[in-house]
This record gives structure tokens, C-alpha cells and sequence, in this order.
């Protein structure tokens, strides 16, 4: 341990800690990835299931002849209802200030839904979603600029990134297919709103090249609101990881030392995150023998989320939907089906993301022309 500690340069703590961690395992079958970086749930905290009940017991007193659902009332009904010990008055009352059920008004604070809240096979973890994104402008020392093609999967964090002169429709194309064929079809790709992913802004119910890629395969492309990180935050966390660990951390002397240093990155981020790949939702085989033919008929779904003005108008593909006047400035998400035609509008809130109500619905029929570029 000690030469090991010298050679490396390490304590011999870590050394040791290391090889605690092998447990007289081969070093290809060790977990060496580092515990998440998130607070530990406290020992002393109440249940999730427990205070859940107390919710529900207060709405249903608040709901009864008396009409009294303060914390001794909660506590004498779960006294009632029999089972496990209740919570203390004191604690019935934490419960009920951090969950934002009592009547002063003041910030809650809720817990964060779950990765893939506006999709509910996300949420339950029974799809995977592959995010992708540009980092542009990057230049070299003699002024040569570069584009980087980025993209992380959800739930198995799997990352990949494509140093280029620039990013194109085509080229973006090229490079998801093969990232598809070495590691399967997700349920869903996500992109931005960038007209290389989401096709000419110009005229509307213009379907590009990427998306036509997408519904061929049989995954449903969703689109996050425009001017809006939340839904794109994993894959922009990816791309200042990437600046600072690849880009800004070595000279690079032109763009294939930049694509080797950024490949030996991602090989090494796969590497780290193996176990987290594994349990991921299973990705489908890329078809054999499979050829893109851009002027198919489209078919399948396509998803965009957006944002409803002061109306409770939403734009979608160019054109503008009366969705509903009480919803003004929520979340939308807008499901496309070119097979029935009809776009459907789902509601969107985070404090209730299990929530969401179908709003209305409207028909579409989608291009015919033959598409060109």
C-alpha cells in the first residue's frame, strides 16, 4: 500500500478505502463509482407513507360536519384508526408546515418530481430518453472554431460528444445513428428547439430531417419549451462538465487532438457510470439492414412541450391553439399523433406532476410534400 500510495500519489487511506471497495473481487467486476452527491435521508425523519396519511386525514376532517383538522385532531384520529404509533402534535405539525397544508401563507418548498416528470414512462422509469445538444463557438489558438455534438441518457447517464467543425442537420444524423447502432434505441430523444433538430422555423408544419430520423426508428422526438433549461438541465450539466474537464483543462492543437482527448473523457465517464447503465431501462436493437428514406410518410408521435401565454394560447409546428384560458402560463405538453391526426394537450404542473389533464384536443393532418431541405 505504501508503494502503491508513492506511485500515485495518493494517501494511504485512499488506498486503503480502494481496496475495501474491491472486496476480493476481480477489478473488471469492482464498483468503483463514487457514492452520489446528494444529502443522506435523515435516520429520525418521518416516513414518506406516514405523512402522506396525515394529508389525507386532514383533508378529510377539513371535509366533515366539525370541521376541525389541526394536528390534535389528526393525532386523535390516527389514535382511532389504530396501527402503528402516530406522530407526536409537534411533529403532525412539521409535517403539515412542510408540505404547505396549513393556511398562512408562506414558500413551499417542495420535494423536486422525479427525472422525466412530463412524460410519465419516464417518471416510472419504464422508458429511457437520450437528451442531445450543441455547444458552439469554441475556437482554436489560430482561430479555427468548432461545434461539439453532446448527448446524455436520463436515467443511465450515458454520455457521448462529437467535436466537429460544425454541426449540421446531416451530420447530427450521422452521428445519433451510430451512437444508436453501438448502444440501442431509447423510447425517446429530446432536443432544443434549434431549427438542425427541429427543422426550418420559417414555414410552418416543417418536420426536419432529425425528426423524420427519429419516428422512422420508432422513437418519439420531444421538444423542451423554448428559452427554458429545466427539461434540458442533464444535458447542459454534460456540456459545462465537458468545457471544463476537456476544453478548457488542456491546449489543444487542432480538432483531432480535441476529438481524442474528448473520446478517451467519454470512455472513461462510461466507465465510471457502468452500473448506472446496466440498471437503466433496457434500449431496443437498431434494426438490421435498416436504410432512412426521408420522403416516408410520416407516422408515430412527437411531442413538444410548451409554455401557454397570458391567453392560454399555445404554438405548435408554426401554428397557434386556443388550449384553455385558465391554464395561461403553465406548462403544455403537446402530443402530435400523425397516425390519428390529432394533437392532444396535457397540463403540466410540478407540484402535482402526476397530474396531468387532458385539456382538449384539436386535429392535424401532417405535410404531405415531399421534403427538402
Amino acid at each position: 500500500m505504501r508503494e502503491v500510495s508513492r506511485r500515485f500519489g495518493l494517501s494511504r487511506s485512499a488506498v486503503a478505502k480502494w481496496r475495501d471497495r474491491t472486496q476480493g473481487l476481480r477489478l473488471d467486476r469492482a464498483d468503483f463509482e463514487d457514492a452520489r452527491r446528494r444529502g443522506h435521508p435523515s435516520a429520525v425523519r418521518t416516513p414518506a407513507a406516514v405523512e402522506d396519511l396525515v394529508l389525507a386525514l386532514r383533508a378529510q376532517l377539513a371535509a366533515g360536519v366539525l370541521g376541525e383538522c389541526g394536528a390534535r385532531a389528526i393525532r386523535e384520529e390516527m389514535l382511532r384508526l389504530g396501527g402503528s404509533v402516530p406522530p407526536s402534535l409537534r411533529t403532525i405539525g412539521r409535517i403539515l408546515e412542510r408540505r404547505g397544508a396549513l393556511d398562512g401563507r408562506r414558500r413551499v418548498r417542495r420535494p423536486a418530481p422525479a427525472p422525466g416528470w412530463y412524460l410519465p414512462e419516464l417518471a416510472e422509469r419504464r422508458a429511457e430518453l437520450d437528451s442531445f445538444d450543441v455547444v458552439e463557438g469554441l475556437v482554436f489558438g489560430g482561430g479555427l472554431r468548432a461545434d461539439v455534438l453532446t448527448g446524455i441518457s436520463l436515467h443511465g447517464k450515458l454520455v457521448a460528444a462529437w467535436p466537429g467543425r460544425t454541426v449540421t442537420a446531416r451530420r447530427a444524423v450521422r452521428l445519433i445513428l451510430s451512437h444508436w447502432r453501438e448502444h440501442g434505441l431509447p423510447d425517446y430523444a429530446q432536443f432544443d428547439n434549434d431549427r438542425r433538430f427541429q427543422g426550418p422555423h420559417r414555414y410552418p408544419d416543417t418536420i426536419g430531417r432529425v425528426v423524420r430520423v427519429c419516428l422512422a426508428l420508432g422513437v418519439v422526438p420531444v421538444f423542451a419549451p423554448p428559452r427554458e433549461h429545466g427539461l434540458q438541465s442533464s444535458v447542459e450539466r454534460f456540456n459545462l462538465l465537458w468545457q471544463q474537464k476537456v476544453w478548457a483543462r488542456f491546449h489543444h492543437a487542432d480538432l483531432a487532438e480535441l476529438r481524442r482527448r474528448g473520446r478517451a473523457y467519454v470512455e472513461a465517464s462510461r466507465w465510471r457510470h457502468r452500473a448506472r447503465i446496466d440498471a437503466a431501462p433496457a434500449r431496443r436493437t437498431f434494426p438490421a439492414g435498416w436504410k432512412f428514406d426521408v420522403q416516408a410518410p410520416l407516422r408515430r408521435r412527437i411531442v413538444y412541450v410548451r409554455r401557454a401565454d397570458e391567453d392560454g394560447r399555445v404554438r405548435v409546428l408554426g401554428r397557434a391553439y386556443d388550449v384553455d384560458p385558465r391554464w395561461a402560463h403553465r406548462l403544455v405538453r403537446c402530443d402530435v399523433d400523425l397516425d390519428a391526426g390529432q394533437i392532444r394537450f396535457h397540463g403540466l404542473r410540478r407540484a402535482e406532476p402526476s397530474v396531468q389533464p387532458l385539456l382538449c384536443t384539436a386535429p392535424y393532418r401532417p405535410p404531405r410534400k415531399r421534403f427538402r431541405e
